[in-house]
């Protein structure tokens, strides 16, 4: 069924909201082409991801820089895989979230997207099938800012052009939706589909009221 939620702008985020978490096996994946130690892999991998996301660090030296604190060194095609072998495990689509976004579509309420991740993603969102649904696709390295701070929502609401009020945002980390809600912005932390799908519900309720 169609999800209408007049003057309202519902923005997303990617990853697991849309998309799944990376499996095991795309873990392992990774782990088999570093070949290094996972206390020695997945400290950096997450230490620097925000400057990846943020557009301050390259891949090619994010990469260099967990071969680094692994004491290790990546060759350029080694490299060359580990960004592949990690881009493919964000690109999987939890298809529950997926009928949320059509029903929305199909109901005319307002969608955009905003992420948290790096310039090797705009295309993906953009270009794939899943862009047609988006009005405005907001990639954080791009915008050079990263959620949860303040500008980077003053960005998103001057560039759809609408006020705090109007804005719905679904993500999956509390800090997120809190740094949203500190401007006004009502937000839901999506933990399932099936509950998001009720949240969305109640607001659209309550804007026909």
């Amino acid at each position: 069924m169609p999800i209408s939620i007049p003057g309202k702008v519902v923005v997303f985020d990617y990853g697991e909201v849309i998309s799944y978490s990376p499996s095991e096996a795309d873990r392992q994946a990774l782990m088999s082409i570093a070949r290094v130690p996972e206390d020695l892999f997945w400290p950096p991998y997450w230490a620097n991801r925000d400057a990846l996301d943020g557009g301050t660090l390259s891949i090619r030296d994010y990469w260099l820089e967990i071969a680094r604190h692994a004491g290790v060194e990546f060759s350029e095609s080694r490299i060359q895989q580990l960004w592949i072998a990690d881009y493919r495990s964000w690109l999987s689509v939890n298809p529950d979230t997926y009928d949320i976004l059509l029903a929305l579509r199909d109901g005319r309420t307002r969608i955009a997207l905003l992420s948290n991740a790096g310039f090797d993603f705009g295309d993906y969102f953009r270009r794939g099938p899943m862009g047609a649904l988006f009005e405005r696709v907001f990639v954080s390295a791009e915008m050079g800012r990263l959620k949860p701070e303040s500008a980077i929502y003053l960005e998103v609401l001057r560039e759809l052009d609408i006020e705090a009020h109007d804005m719905i945002f679904i993500d999956n980390k509390a800090v997120n939706i809190d740094g949203a809600a500190e401007l006004g912005i009502d937000g839901h932390v999506f933990t399932t589909a099936q509950l998001l799908h009720a949240f969305l519900d109640d607001r659209a309720a309550t804007a026909s009221a």
